[in-house]
């Protein structure tokens, strides 16, 4: 070994070990920084997957045995049927070409990647209420946490001129509010800004709970009226007043009694049915005890749309009535023959189980919509983790009449210290026309409707 190589040897050496040592400190640095910022992505998958079960995005973007998110749902509007949207992450027919700027401005601003506006079916109007920050989230979700689906999108079936799409633009401008920023207050230790940010924004209460104008847009987007979730009907079914009215509101609701609605789908004076059972099951159930409070916290703070009410007491001569055999009208005829099984001539129901009729707020609603929809069809409560028994109103429009129907509510509405209007049979016929054909009875469920009416009504 000469000289030379025993004196260079050595440094060479010494060079590509220190190289090394440098090499593997930055390796490491490297993977610990991918580390980080795998965690911080899966924290930000968690939070979004969080948000849109809050949005219960779930709900108009999954068609009936369709994929999570693949679209395809019809949705009835007053000049025809839109099909909600593909938002898997599919690059061909979803939303796996969107950038964050193309999410926000559909999500938040109701503009398509196409620039398109998009149908006020998607509560842009609400969304705009949502942070960036939650909308990075949700996009997150949806471009790495949902399966992408390869799903065309359907054409809109609305004929022409009210296919075309620049009026929806005109309507946008007009009635669309202005995007919140991350600076919008919503502070984690105040439920009632918690909440208003919930109900107001991503939760879109405001989309079926509150009226619409003659162009469609809701009547107030915040509580700066008595209009906002003064209740409204849609699909048929009245969506509740929210507001602090003591008769067909929420003035005589804890508010641990809209906690275990939204958390059970039912409680001492209510149950979840039409579209909102689906929102308890698909939304509401999944949220957070602190988020589910906070939303009851702002709601309780709303001041009722009509101040004049009065709260109802409960009169026990209805009971007594059946309790001494004296029940001669037609409808408290058909409530005996009919209802008193499950709900009792006591009009208390069963906890839990059969929803009570006395003083009950879906009862005394001015509108009976919601009541002549579930006796003719009937309801079922959402199946939910707090309360997973399945109790279900097999429907009676095959059993009673119209006059029959109207007769039975105006019982139910006037009696054990309720005060509502009476129903009439023009008010039936015109449910009963506007409801989907459906299979004829088997021969076992007349039998189990026959036998449930026929029951003892203690």
């Amino acid at each position: 070994m000469t000289k030379y190589t025993k004196r260079v040897l050595p440094a060479l050496a010494s060079v590509v070990m220190s190289s090394l040592a440098l090499g593997l400190a930055a390796l490491s640095t490297t993977v610990r920084a991918q580390d980080a910022t795998s965690a911080d992505m899966t924290q930000l998958i968690r939070q979004g997957a969080y948000l849109a079960q809050i949005g219960d995005c779930v709900a108009c973007h999954t068609a009936k045995d369709g994929k999570p998110f693949a679209g395809g749902l019809p949705m009835s509007i007053s000049i025809g049927t839109i099909w909600s949207s593909n938002i898997t992450p599919d690059k061909d027919t979803g939303i796996g070409s969107y950038t964050l700027d193309d999410f926000d401005r559909a999500v938040r601003h109701g503009i398509a990647k196409n620039g398109e506006t998009l149908y006020p079916a998607m509560p842009y109007p609400s969304y705009a209420k949502v942070k960036p920050s939650n909308i990075k989230a949700l996009y997150a979700y949806f471009m790495h946490g949902v399966q992408p689906v390869s799903q065309a999108n359907k054409t809109t079936d609305i004929m022409w001129p009210m296919s075309m799409r620049w009026p929806l633009s005109v309507w946008r401008k007009l009635y669309a509010p202005d995007v919140v920023t991350d600076d919008t207050p919503v502070s984690a230790t105040d439920p009632v800004l918690r909440g208003r940010y919930l109900v107001e924004g991503l939760a879109h209460c405001s989309a079926c709970h509150t009226p619409r104008k003659v162009t469609m847009q809701e009547a107030s987007l915040s509580d700066d009226g008595s209009t906002f979730l003064s209740g409204t009907v849609i699909d048929g079914y009245l969506a509740e007043n929210l507001r602090g009215d003591v008769k067909d509101g929420l003035g005589n609701w804890s508010e641990g009694d809209i906690v275990a609605f939204l958390k059970s789908g039912r409680n001492e004076h209510s149950a979840a049915f039409g579209g909102m059972a689906e929102v308890v099951q698909d939304s509401t159930q999944f949220m957070m005890d602190s988020d589910l409070m906070s939303i009851a916290t702002y709601l309780k703070t709303l001041g009722p749309a009509h101040p004049d009410q009065t709260s109802l007491t409960y009169d026990s001569a209805t009971e007594k009535m059946f309790h001494d055999g004296s029940a001669s009208s037609n409808g408290a005829i058909q409530f005996l023959n009919n209802c008193a099984a499950c709900h009792r001539t006591t009009g208390n129901g069963w906890n839990g189980t059969f929803p009570r009729l006395a003083l009950s707020t879906t009862v005394n609603t001015k509108d009976p919509s919601s009541l002549i929809r579930i006796v003719l069809s009937g309801a079922q409560m959402p199946w939910t983790a707090s309360a997973p028994t399945h109790y279900a109103m097999p429907g009676f429009a095959d059993r009673l009449s119209d006059q029959d129907l109207a007769d039975v509510l105006t019982f139910v509405r006037s009696s054990w210290g309720n005060t509502a209007p009476a129903v009439t049979s023009e008010m039936v016929a015109a449910v009963r026309k506007s409801l989907p054909e459906k299979a004829p009875a088997t021969d076992l469920q007349t039998r189990l409707i026959n036998g449930i009416c026929r029951s003892k009504t203690r």
